[in-house]
């Protein structure tokens, strides 16, 4: 299956970084996290992707013009009719196509500009800022057996704050620190996709989460793969820091590959 990528953001909110670049080519251990998000999906067969860009996209295209030969060793051979010699003996095997999708173009309508590109087959659908280990074949499968149209991995983070219980307007009944047991499940991405799914996307004005996934689960199109294992979002500098820190101890969850 074809791998769309969301990649066109401004990443305000770690602007340490964005800055200079978008912020899916933020590195974590040297590479990308762009990179990390690819080899995990390549890791379960998918190898053809399709990167949306928008804010900085034409670091996302050098980074994959460039990308091949520095993975590679190269003989310049000046008295050669065949100058140049590329061997690559662990060069990943992808094809990756980066689109300007518009640099104000919401989440919604950088998917629909690149309806051509996905044409009428089943794809997947995620983020460029988060990695996680969630099962990709268990989320295909329970998308292909539920008939939906459209998959999401839900993903049930930790509470971050204590509660407040009031009684009335200002005086506390009783404080909960980080909550534990409640039941409530956010929007991981890691998506599984029908085209359809496009057909419900207005324009570029229009955010994915909003409108159509609000209209596909009124249409009880919409599913959601229940994610219990490792996921993490790269919104802030802590966040990156906190990612590179569990990469350099060699225990990151994503990193099935060898």
């Amino acid at each position: 299956m074809k791998v769309v990528i969301f990649a066109g953001g401004f990443g305000t909110r770690i602007c340490e970084e964005s800055v200079y670049k978008p912020k899916p080519m933020i590195e974590i251990g040297g590479k990308p996290i762009l990179w990390h998000i690819m080899k995990y999906y390549s890791s379960f067969g998918h190898n053809e992707f399709i990167i949306l860009g928008g804010y900085k996209q034409e670091i996302i295209k050098q980074y994959f013009n460039n990308y091949f030969l520095s993975s590679c060793d190269i003989t310049y051979d000046y008295n050669s009719s065949d100058i140049i010699k590329v061997r690559c003996n662990n060069c990943e095997n992808w094809k990756v196509t980066v689109v300007d999708t518009g640099l104000n173009t919401m989440t919604g309508g950088r998917l629909k500009r690149v309806k051509d590109f996905i044409g009428n087959e089943t794809f997947l659908l995620t983020y460029g800022d988060g990695v996680s280990n969630v099962n990709i074949n268990e989320v295909i499968k329970q998308h292909k057996e539920s008939g939906a149209t459209v998959t999401l991995t839900a993903y049930k983070p930790e509470q971050r704050f204590g509660l407040l219980d009031f009684d009335g307007d200002i005086k506390i009944r009783s404080f909960k620190e980080k909550p534990k047991d409640i039941d409530q499940w956010i929007n991981a991405g890691y998506f599984v996709c029908e085209p359809e799914c496009i057909d419900y996307i207005s324009g570029d004005s229009m955010p994915f989460e909003d409108e159509p996934l609000t209209n596909l689960a009124k249409d009880g199109k919409l599913f959601a793969y229940k994610h219990k294992g490792f996921w993490k979002p790269m919104d802030t500098l802590k966040d990156k820091t906190a990612l590179e820190d569990i990469w350099n101890k060699g225990n990151a969850p994503w990193k099935i590959w060898r």
